[in-house]
């Protein structure tokens, strides 16, 4: 990507659990002096956790600037802002109390600065989100506190990648609960976002968008189903009567299988796996989370926790790069669209 003079991007990092592979994701992607280029990131954490992992790993390219408070940042270096000043107990691998309290702890502290608008975007490390829940947290994960913090009215999860963009009709939700959640409302207003946002986001003025349906063949014709027929087709002709461009409903495992994704800017799946599962088995080390309608940008790797590499040094810091990178993108792209 062509550099660019981006130093006025403040981007906030929060940390994610702390026994998971957020830290490391996170050291590795600025060990890379590089992408001080596109971004000022800030941290939010403690230097006494970001010097345990930084020794852990044996991080010796990563270097810092503890920032005392906001004020304090420096636009050439990698800042940490402490939230904290306790003695965390660091368990890498084990999920516990107190690493989703931090989560907690970090996450609120980085949205704050963003809803103040000293932050201009947000970059998430991975939460689990059992051991974060609390009387102050009660969320079934990022996309959805996100929409609560800003009020937003709808957004989308969207899944990005240089291949793909998929978004989900319904997220974290029970699949038994997903059927009667498929409402001709529901997906007109995701819809809705998703072209908003390609447009807005990405640059396409005209983005031509595939639905998929919910049933196995897209129900074959009412055999396996009727939601294709009675809800998700007539969403779309309307929507195409109006001079969108959205076509389906499509049998979503051919969809996938015979690389007919391409042909599209974005893909709206009806539920949580039929998009995730084909997305990360063809952009699992390159692909973003990235939440469409919020009036902030926000985006995050496309992994978890990943407890079983945590500490070990292997975890992969792909989709955290691209995560600063595409929310860097993206506020550029916004800044040109309202200029």
């Amino acid at each position: 990507m062509e550099k660019q003079n981006r130093s006025n991007q403040v981007v906030g990092i929060s940390i994610g659990d702390l026994n998971g592979i957020g830290p490391e994701v996170v050291l590795k992607t600025f060990s890379d002096s590089r992408l001080l280029n596109y971004v000022t990131p800030v941290i939010y954490a403690s230097s006494k956790t970001i010097a345990f992992y930084r020794k852990a790993l044996d991080l010796e390219k990563f270097n810092y600037h503890q920032a005392k408070n906001f004020d304090d940042i420096n636009h050439k270096k990698v800042n940490v802002l402490n939230c904290w000043e306790d003695s965390v107990e660091i368990s890498p691998g084990s999920p516990t109390e107190i690493s989703g309290r931090y989560a907690a702890i970090s996450l609120k502290s980085a949205t704050e600065d963003l809803k103040s608008g000293k932050l201009q975007g947000i970059v998430t490390a991975p939460i689990n989100k059992k051991n974060i829940q609390s009387e102050t947290f009660d969320y079934p994960g990022h996309t959805e506190f996100f929409a609560d913090y800003f009020d937003a009215k709808e957004t989308l999860m969207m899944l990005v990648s240089d291949e793909l963009r998929v978004g989900v009709v319904t997220g974290h939700i029970p699949l038994r609960n997903v059927a009667d959640k498929i409402t001709k409302d529901r997906i007109t207003k995701k819809l809705k976002v998703m072209e908003k946002s390609l447009k807005k986001d990405f640059g396409i003025n005209k983005p031509k968008i595939a639905v998929l349906g919910l049933n196995p063949h897209a129900g074959d014709d009412g055999l396996l189903g009727n939601e294709e027929e009675r809800v998700i087709a007539p969403v779309i002709n309307e929507l195409k009567e109006k001079g969108k461009l959205i076509f389906g409903p499509f049998p979503a495992d051919g969809f996938f299988g015979s690389l007919h994704f391409r042909k599209y800017d974005g893909v709206m799946a009806m539920y949580h796996d039929q998009g995730l599962i084909p997305f990360k088995t063809i952009s699992f080390q390159n692909g973003v989370n990235f939440t469409a309608g919020l009036p902030v940008v926000r985006t995050s790797p496309d992994h978890g926790t990943g407890y079983d590499l945590a500490g070990k040094g292997i975890a992969d810091e792909g989709s955290m790069r691209r995560a600063v990178m595409l929310a860097s993108d993206i506020l550029k792209m916004r800044a040109e669209n309202t200029d």
